[in-house]
């Protein structure tokens, strides 16, 4: 069984339990994912499946991937990643997989992506600093104070929290529940919120745990 899957968001909502609960969920489109690469202990020293996820044209795919998904059926992808497998021989190139085949409703998973990029940002918004007094005669309202010593150590330690990049990154989300499994339309609904902005591509992931 393959321990994953590729996806896009398409947004948040929210849905009712039967106890009449409100459940915020992001609607994730899980699939369905084509197997573009096989790869196995004997040929490439692990086991693992290859999927390809968001059809686009030939156009616009370099020849290199062309060649590469020619093996599967000749469809081009825009997300492309490696998932482990415990027996990738069971599956067969082009083979689609669909998210019914992979999770199950009230399984935990984890969601990777890539966050919305902010810029250059101060360490207010990026890092959730207090900021100054908001009185009169203070001068210090967002910046991040004093970053270290003039004597000694004479320099500005490492991982010292300072303005700078915000976002566009990637960001692991885990232990997300699987509320519902709309199969005909290959949709997730996951309880809470996952990285990423709306249309964003995301990654499935089985967790051991």
């Amino acid at each position: 069984m393959c321990k994953g899957l590729l996806g896009k968001k398409l947004g948040m909502t929210g849905i009712f339990s039967p106890s009449g609960t409100y459940i915020p969920v992001t609607v994730i489109q899980a699939g369905p994912c084509v197997v573009t690469q096989i790869k196995t202990e004997v040929t490439d020293g692990y086991n693992a499946l290859q999927l390809g996820f968001g059809e686009k044209k030939e156009k616009q795919t370099c020849l290199p991937l062309k060649g590469h998904f020619k093996k599967s059926g000749g469809k081009a992808f825009f997300s492309v990643r490696e998932f482990s497998a415990k027996n990738p021989a069971d599956f067969t190139l082009g083979q689609t997989i669909s998210p019914a085949e992979i999770f199950k409703i009230g399984e935990r998973i984890k969601v990777s992506g890539k966050m919305k990029g902010r810029g250059f940002t101060g360490v207010v918004k990026r890092h959730g600093f207090s900021g100054g007094d908001e009185t009169h005669g203070c001068n210090s309202h967002r910046v991040p104070g004093s970053i270290g010593s003039s004597a000694w150590p004479s320099r500005v330690t490492k991982g010292k929290k300072l303005p700078g990049q915000y976002g566009n990154t990637k960001k692991t989300v885990r232990n997300l529940e699987i509320v519902d499994i709309y199969e005909a339309d290959n949709l997730i609904l996951v309880r809470g919120a996952v990285p990423g902005c709306v249309s964003g591509w995301l990654a499935l992931y089985k967790t051991e745990k």
